[in-house]
């Protein structure tokens, strides 16, 4: 066969596909990503040829190290030709140049179908440990800023209204664990993946026996897969990363939206650091988060992903089915997304600089209601009737547009008899936050003890 003819079926046909059908047929362009992997499994999949009494071990040994030769030579530049249909195609013709003869047995028992399937979990567990990593790096950027800020206040916001004062390592934090979270979401993805579907062949199983324990252990899966129907069609792991990177998405959008609003004229809470920031074209005086708005864009890109694969596979019958060359689109295009998104969005942080004056002064008197009705539970009064008192005294001051710390003593003693004059100092914002030392708090001493929970992970 030429090089030009190179392909891995067509015998049962009098004629070649049509230049329409090859041209939507062919997925070399998406899958060629998968050829270490691909490199990989044949290298494994001829050793159990061998067990299987297919090869010979001199004629393994060859399709190993041609398969080594083609790893060099893609690796080295070498790109598909017109009648690369697939990377499978690409590898066993290169292949058939480097070894010769044997590379036509290596074929023996296998499908494209349990191979590709093989090759994209491969390229799964992979990536699950790429992004894992590149999401330490967002959370290292948090951590060290936050070790920072423990002492430093900011108010904290619920309905995007001022609620209580917190520290601004307490919020930072907040978006720390999300983060954790989307790692163990990720393992598990992982842990989904690592089930090996080679030797299930097309649908029914390999006919030769190849030692399907020696491959799991050579290709480093977990487990081996029970069924051959389900194993070739099979692409829940898929699914199962694209909504784990579907959150991530999520979190890194939450996390670029509020430093947008934080970076605001506004708010002024911070300012980006100028290597992570753009200009405008005629507004000479303008710093734009362009990552985090790219971040905050991009989390809906990475949900269309998984939508895109759940419709697929939510149509199909059992078995393999053409529909699922289109998984590696949705799985290959979230991957890339968060390669690029996360080193930003963690450079966004890291050279981020916080105006703690701006952000202390935000926190106003009313912002320790909720203390004051503390305040007045400690003293043996309901909850109901401290919140209706302290109620009337947020009304008083909005209405003589003062601050509550301005409302003579009268006014709190009218408001209820429990109050004494030591009630002011319940009205500072460190008092609030020295009340909130429990386990998953905003005092001092509990967001230290978060922060020692959290530099213990990354280590």
């Amino acid at each position: 066969m030429s090089e030009s003819e190179h392909k891995l079926w067509g015998g049962r046909f009098a004629g070649g596909p049509a230049p329409e059908l090859v041209a939507v047929n062919r997925s070399i362009t998406t899958d060629l990503r998968l050829w270490p992997f691909d490199v990989r499994l044949s290298q494994a999949w001829a050793r159990g040829l061998v067990t299987a009494g297919v090869l010979s071990a001199a004629d393994a040994e060859a399709l190993v190290v041609g398969l080594d030769r083609v790893a060099a030579r893609i690796a080295g530049g070498e790109v598909p030709i017109d009648s690369d249909e697939d990377v499978h195609t690409f590898v066993d013709r290169l292949l058939h140049l480097e070894a010769g003869e044997p590379a036509s047995r290596l074929h023996t028992g296998r499908s494209r179908n349990d191979q590709v399937a093989t090759g994209t979990r491969l390229w799964t567990m992979d990536a699950c440990d790429r992004v894992s990593e590149m999401i330490r790096g967002v959370q290292r950027a948090l951590v060290e800023q936050a070790e920072s800020h423990v002492d430093a206040l900011m108010p904290a916001y619920t309905h995007l209204q001022r609620a209580q004062p917190v520290s601004i390592a307490h919020w930072l934090l907040s978006h720390f664990w999300p983060l954790e979270r989307d790692l163990a979401r990720l393992a598990a993805a992982r842990a989904g993946a690592a089930v090996l579907p080679l030797g299930s062949g097309a649908i029914a199983g390999s006919a030769f026996p190849v030692p399907r324990e020696q491959l799991c252990a050579a290709l480093g899966f977990a487990a081996i897969s029970p069924n051959s129907i389900d194993a070739v069609g099979d692409r829940d792991f898929v699914a199962e990363t694209l909504f784990a990177l579907a959150l991530v998405g999520a979190h890194l959008s939450r996390i670029g939206e509020d430093l947008i609003l934080f970076g605001s004229s506004e708010f002024g809470f911070v300012r980006f650091g100028d290597a992570f920031s753009t200009g405008s074209s005629m507004m000479p005086q303008k710093r734009n988060p362009d990552a985090l708005e790219l971040a905050r864009g991009s989390g809906a890109r990475l949900l269309g992903d998984l939508t895109a694969l759940l419709a697929t596979l939510k149509g199909l019958p059992s078995g393999y089915n053409k529909d699922l060359q289109e998984d590696k689109r949705s799985l290959f295009d979230a991957v890339d997304a968060l390669a690029l998104l996360l080193p930003a969005v963690a450079g966004s942080i890291a050279t981020l600089s916080f105006d703690r004056a701006r952000m202390r002064s935000a926190v106003t008197s009313s912002m320790m209601a909720t203390d004051l009705a503390d305040y007045l539970v400690r003293k043996r009064v309901t909850f109901r009737e401290a919140h209706g008192a302290v109620g009337r005294l947020v009304r008083e001051a909005e209405e003589k547009g003062i601050e509550m710390t301005a409302l003579p003593f009268e006014s709190f003693e009218k408001a209820h008899a429990a109050f004494a004059r030591d009630v002011y100092g319940e009205l500072d914002p460190e008092s609030s936050l020295r009340h909130r030392e429990l386990p998953g708090g905003t005092g001092a001493v509990a967001v230290r003890h978060q922060l020692d929970a959290a530099s213990t992970l990354l280590r």
